[in-house]
């Protein structure tokens, strides 16, 4: 099986580690770079075109299946969740996995007034109940790459009239998403989406914009873009881009780059490359003896294999330990050679 990714990657290891941080396209790299050259000069272009944050937003709303209305832009998922947890009202219950990722619940727990529960994730819809507020969770596990069920949390918090929080950073970008299923989505760009650091995105739902406050709103959350520079912005944006953090313009002109590569390829062909390489990784580890973490994703985990990761490291394969696990995250720059590469040095 050969990568998706044609002349746009050449890693100098094996990389099955985007769970942590995905490769630049060179057109990323080649876009960050003339606007950095630019900076550097002192030209006028240096400090970053907002169309380019436009295009950007326009990609990701058409990866996530939303209007760009419902896209506000930013830096990171806990500012994004931060935002959504200032927004509860006093003494909100609001669920989530156990061992759930640390940027999706403790913006919600530094916050003593709220009430908040967890569940194992394969019991999270039986655990939604009258009373909770939000549903806060990954679609995909960080640390096992386990999917959740979220047809099943969907109904359930509809059935109680709880919101969705759901974050998106390990699947966007090979697991199609259907952003206006949920209330509130949270994508940090830096994984599969191959983005810089520094670009995140916010999507929100018409209904859900209406309670959720514009704590850090500055200049460029405002209707008319520069219109207020100084003093307080006269009318904030009518979309989703009231929530809008400054723009990292750097990640975002590199971040264009990336998610129209995205487009180009499609979401259901990385899928289905992901998942066919996982499949085949896993049945390599079951002729070795080893069980991996069971599902469709694109992510395995192995329990138990963590130890191996600098052993791993030295035969010039990139991988990650995660609570204990060995982690192998595939992409559309993987082909069948890298599963073959580790399972020869696991069968070590």
């Amino acid at each position: 099986m050969e990568t998706l990714g044609g002349a746009e990657f050449a890693p100098d290891t094996t990389y099955l580690n985007t769970s942590t941080c995905g490769l630049l396209p060179r057109r990323t790299v080649a876009a960050v770079t003339a606007l950095a050259e630019e900076l550097a000069a002192g030209r006028p272009g240096g400090a970053g075109d907002f169309s380019e944050v436009t295009a950007a937003r326009q990609s990701f709303a058409r990866l996530a299946g939303v209007d760009e209305e419902r896209v506000a832009v930013g830096g990171s998922v806990s500012v994004h969740v931060g935002l959504i947890a200032a927004s509860l009202p006093t003494g909100a219950e609001v669920l989530f996995p156990e061992g759930e990722y640390a940027s999706v619940i403790t913006p919600f727990t530094v916050r003593a007034d709220l009430k908040l529960r967890y569940a194992p994730l394969d019991g999270l819809a039986d655990a939604v109940r009258p009373g909770t507020a939000l549903v806060a969770f990954s679609s995909v596990q960080s640390a096992d790459g386990r999917i959740a069920d979220l047809p099943a949390v969907r109904a359930a918090a509809a059935a109680h009239g709880a919101r969705t929080l759901v974050d998106a950073s390990q699947s966007a970008g090979w697991l199609p998403l259907d952003a206006g299923a949920w209330d509130y989505t949270v994508t940090g760009g830096f994984k599969f989406l191959l983005c810089p650091r520094g670009a995140s995105f916010l999507t929100v739902t018409e209904e859900a914009q209406q309670s959720l406050l514009p704590i850090h709103a500055g200049t460029f959350a405002g209707e008319e873009l520069w219109g207020t520079t100084y003093g307080p912005v006269e009318e904030l944006a009518l979309s989703a881009r009231r929530f809008d953090e400054p723009p990292a313009f750097l990640s975002y002109h590199g971040a264009k780059q990336s998610l129209a590569l995205l487009e180009e390829i499609g979401i259901d062909a990385v899928h289905a490359h992901n998942t066919a390489l996982a499949r085949l990784f896993r049945a390599g580890l079951t002729e070795l003896g080893h069980q991996a973490v069971p599902g469709e994703s694109g992510i395995v985990a192995v329990p138990g294999l963590g130890h191996r990761v600098a052993e791993l490291a030295r035969a010039g394969i990139l991988v990650a330990d995660r609570a204990g696990h060995l982690r192998v995250a595939f992409h559309l720059y993987n082909c069948s050679a890298d599963v073959e590469r580790v399972l020869d040095v696991l069968s070590v």
